[in-house]
């Protein structure tokens, strides 16, 4: 078995570890990036089906992820607006489809009030939050053990107020059913992009797109690399103590100083740890599960809807497609369709066959552009939940009470172990802006931990 050894050794190359190597690597440390994958770029694929290139992972870049728009710019990456210009479509309670502008949904003028008035109640409890730090606030436990739907059921008594309040955090970002995680995991999700305003304003979350697509990112910090990046690797143990770590995969030994697991935490499983994670990790990561959601692409010969006069945006939490856009390709001449589905209604519909599958997503589509959304000559779902080395999407959270209980233990190292990934971020979570953040924090760290001890050595 071939044996290397480096001063840091980065498990996962995704946005997170490959910002991390890079910056080791700058400030003279050697690194050497393991990938369990074929591929860099972790939860950023952009692939081509059936001729038509679509981005299967993270895709958007809004105006508040300063570390990603930092990274762009640095990289030479040029970005594009989503198309947007048009009427929105919301689907009502009662399957009526509505035409709008604007970022308040078609609803009755009472609906409309109360859902400002719990945004702004919303928008004042997070600005109250930091998002490094949720479990510091003197509500934390209380609001960690109420779910956001019993919170939103309790602010009122207006079922379409609260399915349209709920889903920015449920279905469209945690992906997961808004009884099964708390208010406090809610108000972290949008203290991350700002504001609960913020949030719910597609134009201002899914804002731009990469030329490209967004996973040039990682793959250009892992050319920087060169053959310091090694794929098909999947640590299967790692020894750890004072003296540094001992890494293993199925062909190769790695000794090194320090090491950072740059991956969803809910894998940390895979590897066999000698010794053994103290117990307060083992609890951890009990209490932390990863969403669920189908991305579904649909690529047609034009942008049909456009003609319609449609911007492609179109929600409806009675939908089973809750959300779509107009996704089409920088200079294509083609139109795609993006929508999701997720949580309890993405786990249904894997009980049906693929045909059956596609037949109610597009039909879910149809309902909002029309007919013509039921005939892609192109259409794809990705499926996060069966990649081996993700198992679901978006990201990571807490189950109930699990955010105040155990958050502020996320990113402390064990050892020489330390932990960097999108799953932990403050501002950007679950977003690169935030793994990018993870990566810059670690590598500062690891950096200030080894300039420590040469200085003790020295002394």
């Amino acid at each position: 078995m071939a044996e290397i050894t480096r001063d840091v050794l980065i498990i996962g190359a995704g946005a997170a570890g490959l910002t991390a190597a890079n910056d080791l690597r700058k400030a003279g440390l050697s690194v050497a990036v393991l990938e369990a994958r074929d591929r860099v770029g972790g939860r950023l694929w952009t692939d081509v089906i059936e001729g038509a290139m679509l981005e299967l992972g993270g895709q958007w870049v809004s105006p508040d992820q300063h570390a990603l728009i930092d990274t762009l710019d640095e990289l030479g990456l040029e970005t594009y607006s989503r198309y947007r210009e048009g009427d929105s479509v919301y689907v009502g309670p009662d399957g009526t489809v509505s035409r709008f502008t604007g970022e308040m949904f078609p609803v009755s003028a009472e609906t409309e009030r109360v859902i400002a008035e719990i945004t702004e109640r919303l928008d004042a409890m997070v600005a109250e939050i930091d998002p490094d730090r949720p479990w510091e606030h003197p509500n934390a436990a209380e609001w960690d053990t109420i779910t956001w739907d019993a919170w939103l059921r309790r602010q009122t008594d207006d079922d379409e107020a609260v399915r349209n309040l709920a889903f920015a955090t449920g279905s469209a970002m945690l992906t997961k059913p808004t009884h099964s995680f708390s208010l406090l995991q809610s108000l972290l999700m949008a203290a991350s992009a700002g504001s609960y305003s913020n949030l719910v304003d597609a134009d201002f979350i899914l804002d731009k797109r990469v030329v490209g697509g967004l996973q040039q990112v990682p793959i250009r910090l892992a050319e920087r690399l060169g053959d310091d990046v090694l794929l098909n690797q999947p640590v299967r143990s790692l020894e750890w103590g004072d003296a540094g770590v001992t890494a293993t995969t199925d062909e190769l030994t790695v000794r090194a100083r320090f090491a950072v697991l740059a991956h969803a935490p809910i894998l940390y499983t895979r590897i066999s740890f000698t010794p053994p994670l103290p117990r307060r990790q083992h609890q951890m990561h009990q209490h932390l599960s990863m969403g669920f959601v189908i991305k579904v692409h649909a690529v047609y010969d034009r942008p049909f809807w456009r003609d319609k006069g449609l911007s492609g945006t179109a929600f409806s939490p009675y939908e089973l497609s809750h959300e779509a856009y107009d996704n089409s390709n920088h200079g294509d001449e083609r139109g795609t369709l993006v929508g999701f589905v997720s949580d309890q209604n993405a786990d249904d519909l894997f009980t049906l066959s693929a045909e059956e599958r596609k037949e109610r997503i597009l039909e879910s589509l149809s309902h909002y552009y029309g007919p013509e959304a039921k005939d892609p000559v192109v259409y794809y779902e990705s499926d996060w939940g069966t990649e081996e080395w993700t198992r679901g999407a978006y990201a990571a959270s807490f189950d109930m009470g699990g955010l105040h209980r155990y958050g502020a233990d996320l990113r402390t190292p064990v050892g020489p172990i330390h932990f960097a990934c999108s799953d932990m971020a403050g501002a950007g979570y679950q977003h690169v802006d935030g793994a990018i953040r993870m990566g810059q924090l670690v590598a500062s760290r690891i950096l200030e931990t080894a300039r420590t001890g040469a200085a003790a050595s020295e002394g």
